[in-house]
């Protein structure tokens, strides 16, 4: 019932009307304060009214930047080491990574993904983001075909 409410007033609401509205009410969660909780005030997430929250729609949560590459997509390192890492139950593999320095000083461990590579210490390499969801604590990827990582080698039939 609530949907169909804030479809009708979405409907209705168009042209100047709509985008006063929306400029003059900001999509910020408005804090809840109650003077006889105890313990520290936290905010709720509630609208003002409901033509806002038919104009704003739901609240999104905000992921924060990758703390260790500073919020960029991919960074320039140096392998300090090759490591292989055990993956999390109940996969059972040998994974190879990288322990790799960051032009912005910061050491990591990434992953290396594809068959074989011809990684060895003082390497240059190219580091991107994402997890590798079966190895603790590996939330980076090398870049294959960058710099001192080669390509991932295909055999020809």
């Amino acid at each position: 019932m609530l949907a169909g409410l804030c479809r009708s007033v979405r409907a209705c609401l168009t042209g100047v009307v709509s985008s006063v509205i929306r400029c003059s009410l900001p999509a910020i969660p408005v804090p809840h304060v109650a003077s006889h909780a105890p313990g520290p005030v936290l905010p709720v997430r509630a609208y003002k009214s409901i033509v806002q929250m038919a104009l704003c729609g739901p609240f999104r949560k905000k992921r924060p930047p990758n703390k260790h590459m500073d919020g960029k997509p991919f960074m320039k390192g140096i392998v300090l080491k090759t490591l292989i890492r055990k993956p999390k139950k109940p996969n059972s593999a040998n994974r190879k990574c990288v322990k790799v320095r960051l032009s912005n000083g910061r050491e990591v461990v990434a992953y290396v993904p594809g068959e074989g590579h011809n990684l060895q210490e003082h390497n240059i390499v190219l580091v991107r983001g994402g997890r590798c969801q079966d190895l603790i604590g590996v939330k980076h990827k090398i870049v294959r075909g960058k710099f001192d990582c080669a390509p991932v080698h295909k055999p020809s039939k």
